[in-house]
């Protein structure tokens, strides 16, 4: 019998060895700096990534992947023996990624079952689902099993994150209600939560130190998490955070990773937040 096929894309911002490890395909977004298109992850690690926002004149931007690329990923499943596929994308309320895995998962109806998950989360929020998933195919659990892991989490996932520019998310669009702050004065650190998908303006902060403290109490304020990830846009002050941290959770349990360029697109420079998921209701 065939395993169950994992399948994410690059926003989840899964670390290359996490990936590796849980068997884990990332089909990759596309990143434009300005005429120059380049491949997530491929051409462009999240620190190349980071040292180019540093350098660029032109803000960068982002486009999902093509039914195209996750079609060939899903036959290569199919013909590498594998019972079906499930494919865990960024939010759907923010990216066309979701749809063109549904449009994909659709032409290769007749060769491999395939069912595309929407994460309703951006970056590790969406890349622990997919471990979810994988987790589940290594114990040999089927389609439905593996399916039911990662919606599991859709609505147990929180993130919450510091902005230390707004620039990035109003030039992409992606602002919703966060747009209420595009008015305030620029000592204001905003902090934004992704809510039923969609970027929402959570709180502000008057100092970059507060915003972090602030993080902190979101963890706190649930009796009990699970996978507490942090990530950050080349962040100087990460450790701090991981610091605060570990007043309320096992400090060596916390995951750390840099935050990739489709993110790091929208969230912009020195972007740091938390992910974590919540037990039952």
């Amino acid at each position: 019998m065939g395993a169950i096929h994992v399948v994410s894309d690059s926003a989840g911002d899964l670390p290359d060895a996490l990936a590796a490890e849980h068997n884990i395909e990332v089909v990759p977004l596309t990143i434009r700096f300005g005429e120059e298109s380049l491949v997530d992850r491929r051409d462009l690690s999240p620190t190349e990534f980071w040292a180019r926002v540093a350098s660029s004149p032109v803000l960068p931007e982002t486009a999902a992947p093509s039914p195209g690329a996750f079609e060939e990923s899903f036959r290569a499943a199919a013909a590498n023996g594998a019972d079906g596929v499930v494919c865990v994308t960024l939010s759907a309320a923010l990216s066309a990624t979701f749809q063109s895995a549904q449009l994909a998962a659709r032409a290769v109806a007749d060769v491999i079952p395939v069912r595309v998950v929407d994460s309703r989360a951006v970056s590790l929020g969406q890349g622990l689902m997919a471990v979810a998933a994988a987790r589940m195919s290594k114990r040999g659990k089927s389609l439905d099993d593996c399916v039911g892991a990662a919606e599991d989490l859709v609505p147990r996932t929180r993130t919450y994150a510091a902005l230390d520019t707004l620039e990035n998310l109003k030039k992409g669009g992606r602002i919703g209600a966060a747009q209420a702050m595009l008015g305030s004065v620029l000592s204001i650190k905003p902090i934004i939560e992704i809510a039923d998908g969609k970027v929402e303006a959570e709180s502000k902060q008057r100092t970059r130190s507060k915003s972090l403290r602030y993080l902190m109490e979101k963890v706190r304020q649930f009796p009990r998490v699970e996978d507490l990830a942090v990530m950050h846009g080349d962040a100087p002050d990460v450790d701090e955070l991981v610091d605060l941290l570990g007043a309320v959770y096992p400090r060596d349990d916390i995951i750390v990773e840099q935050v990739g360029a489709v993110i790091g697109t929208h969230g912009g420079p020195r972007v740091i937040g938390v992910t974590f998921q919540v037990p039952k209701a």
